[in-house]
């Protein structure tokens, strides 16, 4: 026994000694000789340009950086508009860092952010950053002419106009690309003037978390009254009706486009369906030139087409999360899923825009 307690006792010992000889950890060997190179300053965020806009005059935001040191670093300034905002001399390993500094008194305008790094031999890199944060919202994507955030508001970026709100939708607590999502409830949809939405091409783009009960809604739709029904309205030979039904246990995804005398219909059959059960959040887009339409969901074409070309007689008003009040006559009204991140375009998207859009938004 005391012979087995002295051999455990030498191994941990030599365990020990070979795990710190030359390193900081088990991985990260400590280099020998003299110091020769100054610090790497990265800076992850702000990036150069515009932030994302927000409302609010001031904002809060994480800087976000990295310092690496061949031997060790000495100290780390950080400095926003000349003004000192952190300073760093205790480092947990003393040859990187990496810091996230909340800063939460970003006004409007242009901002120099740098990051200088000092060695312990006298060497000094700096670092620096220039960003703005826009008193507007500048549109992220040619041809973008509405976004809808939905970060806890109904506000919609472009026009900085509210959405007006018919029953009482609300918020999911969660979204796929921001801060929180719309959330649909029963007899409850937004609505927003359509007149300025309403060009020869048009395209939308949004995330989307179905909710397959009930069995049937509106998504998005901007179409002309229906004064025969006015009470179960089905005026499709404008505008245009995105929206879902039940296929089986999955919900099926289709548009239909008025040309002025008739319709055209966009249902993609079997891959367009989405599985209510997965809980993931889809993205759909819709593209409508003078000559084709295309539904895509997770940036793959689902249903595509041409056809005369769409007609906006008498559409005035868009619906988000119902077909009513011009899109009811089926019992395509409202929507208890969660929508994300609209934006809607002057022009028709294609394939590779679409999933560019995705790629930028999603998580």
């Amino acid at each position: 026994m005391k012979i087995t307690s002295k051999i455990l006792i030498a191994g941990l010992v030599a365990a020990s000694l070979s795990c710190n000889d030359g390193y900081i950890d088990d991985i990260t060997p400590v280099p020998q000789g003299d110091d020769e190179t100054a610090p790497e300053v990265a800076i992850n965020f702000p990036d150069p340009g515009p932030l994302t806009w927000v409302p609010e005059d001031v904002m809060a935001i994480d800087i976000d950086f990295e310092v690496m040191d061949d031997i060790e670093i000495q100290d780390i300034i950080v400095t926003m508009d000349g003004q000192e905002i952190g300073n760093y001399t205790d480092f947990r390993d003393y040859r990187k860092a990496a810091i996230k500094l909340p800063y939460e008194n970003l006004t409007n305008g242009d901002h120099t952010l740098t990051v200088t790094a000092n060695d312990l031999s006298g060497k000094t890199t700096t670092n620096t950053v220039e960003f703005e944060k826009p008193e507007d919202y500048i549109p992220q994507y040619d041809g973008e002419v509405f976004y809808m955030p939905f970060d806890g508001q109904y506000l919609e970026l472009v026009s900085v106009s509210e959405a007006t709100a018919v029953g009482e939708p609300g918020f999911a607590g969660e979204s796929a690309s921001g801060a929180n999502a719309y959330a649909g409830a029963t007899d409850s949809y937004l609505t927003f003037p359509a007149a300025d939405l309403a060009e020869g091409e048009f395209s939308a783009s949004l995330w989307y978390k179905v909710n397959a009960n009930p069995d049937r809604a509106g998504i998005l739709v901007i179409g002309p009254p229906d004064p025969d029904n006015p009470d179960a309205q089905n005026n499709r030979t404008a505008g245009f009706r995105l929206f879902r039904e039940a296929a089986g246990s999955n919900q099926r995804i289709k548009l239909n486009v008025g040309n002025g005398s008739g319709e055209n219909w966009f249902d993609g059959g079997a891959t367009a369906d989405i599985n209510p059960g997965s809980g993931e959040w889809v993205h759909i887009a819709i593209s409508i030139s003078g000559t084709e339409c295309a539904v895509y969901i997770n940036g793959e074409p689902v249903s595509q087409g041409t056809f005369p070309g769409i007609s906006w007689e008498g559409c005035d008003i868009m619906s988000i999360g119902s077909g009513a009040p011009r899109f009811s006559g089926w019992g395509h009204l409202s929507d208890n899923s969660f929508i994300d991140e609209l934006r809607i375009f002057n022009k028709a998207l294609s394939q590779t825009e679409v999933q560019g859009i995705m790629d930028d938004e999603q998580p």
